[in-house]
């Protein structure tokens, strides 16, 4: 029997909001479901998920306030849990067997992140959910990705874009001539301040060999395909 692959997959929160960017779209998480379910059943992959908040609450909001910075992240710890109680409803009401595991405490909604508990979930079939970011404050949720990547034995990152291809060298929804790389080395992406994610996280996926896909999520079948291992973005390798 074939070993299963275990991937994280890192969706932002503004996937799951409709064209504002704000709250939760519930036909747009349904339809990211789907799009799991279909990398889910294929029967080669243990899934984990890492949802950010930036579509109920995000840190710009909380500078604006002058709310001091602590304060602020342990409400978009918040937000990330709200997102993914959201999804897990998408993914069961299809048939995925799915488990929220938060790094804070709220039991009542969700188990705890304990290690071993999360990869026995994994093992069993279950796509598992990570929410509340690392617990501490002054961590993205890239940052998140990584680490739990590296904790659960994880050596792929799919990094889910919200309507971008790859990684390029300007921002080519402004810059025609922007330059798409198709791979990539970790080292790379930390020299030329590549904003794949926060430096954080690329060391942290450099230090533990954790490959990251960068690929867009909103054509369809791009989860599955990104998973397989199709040339459809930017490998950082």
């Amino acid at each position: 029997m074939e070993e299963k692959k275990r991937i994280i997959i890192k969706l932002s929160g503004e996937a799951l909001s409709g064209p504002d960017g704000k709250s939760i779209a519930p036909l747009r998480v349904k339809e990211i479901a789907e799009e799991i379910k279909a990398a889910h059943d294929l029967g080669k992959f243990e899934i984990g998920i890492i949802v950010g908040g930036g579509n109920i609450w995000r840190g710009k909001t909380a500078a604006e306030i002058g709310m001091e910075r602590s304060s602020a992240d342990y409400m978009g710890m918040i937000a990330t849990i709200i997102n993914a109680l959201a999804l897990q409803n998408a993914l069961e009401a299809i048939g995925v067997e799915t488990r929220t595991m938060t790094s804070l405490n709220i039991p009542q909604v969700a188990e705890p992140y304990i290690r071993r508990k999360a990869i026995s979930n994994l093992e069993k079939g279950m796509v598992v959910i990570f929410g509340g970011g690392t617990g501490n404050p002054y961590f993205s949720t890239d940052t998140t990705s990584a680490l739990r990547a590296a904790e659960i034995g994880a050596k792929t990152i799919l990094m889910a874009k919200n309507g971008t291809d790859g990684v390029y060298d300007g921002d080519p929804k402004t810059d025609k001539a922007a330059k798409k790389f198709e791979r990539l080395t970790h080292h790379e992406v930390l020299e030329n301040r590549l904003e794949v994610m926060d430096s954080t996280a690329a060391a942290l996926c450099k230090d533990n060999d954790i490959e990251i896909i960068v690929f867009d999520m909103n054509i369809s079948g791009n989860i599955k395909r990104a998973a397989l291992g199709e040339n459809i973005g930017t490998v950082i390798k």
